[in-house]
């Protein structure tokens, strides 16, 4: 079956030659409409600020208006764009998610897609309401009223580098190398002064409506590709005789160490700091709960989409390189005028991330890093965004444009230096004083740096990092937990 419907299929193209005019309009049409609801959302966003204003005249309150609108859109969030702007954000990293699945398989799926269904579902049912009562604005502004002025601070250093868009720069450099031509630093350039550019415009108001446009494409998008290849190449049986039987094994050849640790670094979502944003920005705990459950749904779908597609991209082009041969096998098999939809999905599945983790880092400088005195001033987000951007583009010229390593290191040092900590100040309020908490998430960052560094031996070797981390978190916050038990009994 595979030498009659899939041979024409080639493991290199190039772009420019397989375009079509009506691929160009269709992709840049695309482009405009999402723009377009940048400009509707500045609009709705001066709409609001006007509404206050005849209410209120202090410049003062007028200015905390400002940026309450700019960084939570208020407090407005409704349950259809909590939906769209949640789901939208989460997949920017689609060439490190199909490279995965690419090489391994449903392995993808549940690193990728299982183990974070469990952390969302726990998120909605165990968190939500626990945060609301604290009205923060951020997740280091909630880690300072559980712990202290202290926390709040190396919540926000560790908030910082875990949104730095690293991975999601380096995708776009990717995408725009492949249809535009170019090296990959000028492409990153090029594409984070564009995402920089409307972020500034409208801030999260802007980011919720570009959303809007963006989940519709790229869910249309990867839904597509897969319904093709289903009818093109028919269904498992065709899969299964093509692929490694590895790639039907819940770890891969990965092993089940390995395969753990991404489970715990998708546990690294209930310390998300764009978890957290949408659910302080929502108009309610309860749309906010309801939102990351229907979120959930969409990401199964979405996830079973992209893992078989990228498998049938192995099945068909395997010498094509991973991290581009889902884009490369989808493109020939879609007809003219879907190529362009669907190459639209994918950049908008890159943006909607991009420009939301631009939006967090800002924020995190400009309301959490600078001195109480200066905080919500919105000249100093928009200083913000631009030190992010610069940091972004340096760091992703640092990794040589390696996602995966990206995910691992950052996501690493955010699941266990943070993890434990935050959980235990949800179950037990009060109970970990402030110094207790920077002691224990900086020595566990200490522990993780050594271990990544310090030549180990075999045994050793084998222990990711991670686990070294949590395991240092653990003991300390149940030592902190012992010694406050004691020492209340004592007194």
């Amino acid at each position: 079956m595979l030498a009659q419907t899939g041979s024409h299929i080639q493991s290199q193209i190039e772009f420019s030659e397989i375009m079509t005019s009506l691929d160009w309009v269709v992709f840049c049409l695309v482009l405009m409409v999402t723009f377009a609801s940048v400009i509707y959302g500045q609009y709705q966003k001066r709409k609001h600020l006007g509404d206050i204003a005849q209410i209120n005249h202090s410049s003062e309150e007028l200015e905390k208006a400002n940026f309450l609108d700019l960084i939570l859109m208020g407090r407005k969030l409704t349950l259809p764009m909590f939906i769209a702007t949640l789901v939208a954000t989460w997949y920017g990293g689609i060439f490190g998610v199909t490279e995965i699945a690419f090489n391994h398989g449903i392995y993808n799926f549940i690193t990728q897609g299982l183990f974070w269904y469990m952390a969302y579902i726990i998120f909605a049912f165990f968190l939500i309401h626990k945060i609301a009562p604290y009205r923060a604005v951020t997740l280091p502004d909630l880690i300072g009223k559980m712990f202290g002025p202290k926390s709040a601070y190396l919540g926000a250093i560790f908030n910082f580098f875990n949104v730095l868009p690293i991975a999601y720069i380096i995708s776009l450099g990717l995408f725009g190398q492949l249809i535009f031509g170019g090296s990959l630093f000028l492409n990153m350039l090029i594409g984070i002064i564009v995402v920089m550019g409307y972020s500034l415009l409208g801030g999260f108001r802007a980011v919720v409506f570009s959303d809007l446009i963006q989940f519709f494409v790229m869910c249309s998008g990867v839904f597509l590709a897969l319904a093709i290849s289903v009818s093109t190449f028919g269904g498992l049986d065709f899969l299964k005789a093509n692929l490694p039987a590895s790639h039907f094994q819940l770890t891969s050849d990965q092993g089940v160490g390995l395969t753990l640790v991404w489970g715990f670094i998708a546990l690294s979502t209930l310390v998300d700091p764009n978890f957290y944003q949408r659910c302080f920005a929502a108009k309610s705990p309860l749309i906010a709960k309801r939102g990351i459950l229907i979120s959930t749904g969409i990401w199964f779908v979405f996830d079973i989409c992209t893992t078989f597609g990228a498998m049938y991209a192995r099945a068909v082009i395997p010498d094509a390189p991973s991290g581009l041969a889902y884009l490369i096998y989808v493109v020939q098999i879609v007809p003219d005028g879907l190529r362009g939809f669907f190459l639209a999905g994918i950049l908008a599945t890159i943006l909607s991330t991009l420009d939301s983790y631009i939006f967090l880092a800002g924020t995190t400088l400009a309301h959490d890093l600078v001195p109480p005195r200066w905080r919500g001033r919105p000249h100093f987000f928009h200083l913000g965004v631009f030190m992010v951007g610069a940091i972004g583009l340096m760091m992703a010229v640092i990794f040589e444009g390696n996602i995966k390593m990206v995910w691992r290191t950052l996501g690493s040092y955010s699941a266990a230096c943070l993890l434990f900590p935050v959980v235990f100040g949800h179950l037990f309020p009060k109970r970990i004083s402030d110094i207790q908490f920077v002691t224990t998430c900086t020595i566990s960052a200490l522990v993780v740096t050594v271990w990544r560094l310090y030549p180990l031996n075999s045994f050793w070797g084998q222990i990711d990092a991670l686990y070294a981390g949590l395991a240092t978190t653990s003991i300390l916050i149940f030592s902190s937990l012992a010694f406050n038990t004691y020492a209340t009994q004592k007194s």
